[in-house]
């Protein structure tokens, strides 16, 4: 069974995390936009307070599918948005909007947006060797903020992923390839970037334009929506 959490008034506005971390990682996000949307966090499988999973992009979105609101925005940051465009083949949405995101996180020879696979591998296996450091190391990285890291690493260390939800995350990243179904999508889409985002490169801000697709580069790396600057 996965975690989820309701709170606001308005339009339904879902949020789905990246890989590793948990859906305390939005707090501030809720905070400025709670009066706005009604706002549900869902925690990943295995990650945050949700159970394990069957392995599998589709499994996932599937247990996901199950607890969202009808005709949701779909928000998904880094993992969240490559599920959010898989879960916007399967079901209505009224718009998605990308985080730091992409339908392929991985080059290969029909996509140069990515990153060298084995680069992103061995990025994942630093951060195994203790989760708990690696990721309030790569919070450390995305933002000066001393309350944000303070927030963000508490809840790391209270709510850590599963080695089995990071093994099985960590394969989707690897071997999902969703261009095709973004090509078919037909609701709205947005797309934030940062500048200095190591995983998703900005350059994919010219393939995102040509496929109808309203992208924003921010002054930021991989966690855009922690900018001051950052709107929905």
């Amino acid at each position: 069974m996965l975690y989820s959490s309701t709170i606001g008034t308005g339009q339904d506005l879902v949020l789905l995390h990246g890989w590793g971390f948990n859906s305390e990682l939005f707090n501030n996000l809720i905070n400025k936009y709670k009066d706005q949307y009604r706002i549900t966090v869902i925690d990943l499988p295995g990650h945050g307070r949700s159970d394990n999973t069957d392995n599998g992009i589709d499994n996932w979105c599937d247990e996901i599918i199950k607890i969202l609101p009808e005709n949701p925005i779909l928000l998904g940051w880094s993992l969240g948005g490559l599920l959010a465009i898989n879960i916007a083949n399967k079901i209505p949405i009224s718009e998605l909007i990308l985080l730091a995101s992409t339908p392929n996180f991985v080059n290969n020879e029909n996509w140069e947006f990515g990153i060298n696979k084995d680069n992103f591998q061995q990025f994942a296996d630093t951060l195994q060797i203790n989760l708990s450091k690696g990721l309030k190391r790569f919070i450390s990285l995305q933002t000066k903020d001393k309350s944000q890291l303070k927030s963000l690493n508490k809840s790391i260390e209270k709510y850590p992923a599963t080695a089995q939800a990071l093994n099985q995350g960590l394969e989707i990243l690897l071997t999902s390839d969703l261009t095709k179904e973004f090509k078919n999508l037909t609701v709205p889409i947005k797309a934030f970037l940062g500048n200095y985002d190591t995983l998703v490169p900005q350059k994919i801000s010219n393939w995102y334009d040509k496929n109808h697709t309203k992208t924003q580069i921010l002054n930021t790396g991989h966690l855009p929506f922690l900018d001051d600057n950052f709107e929905l």
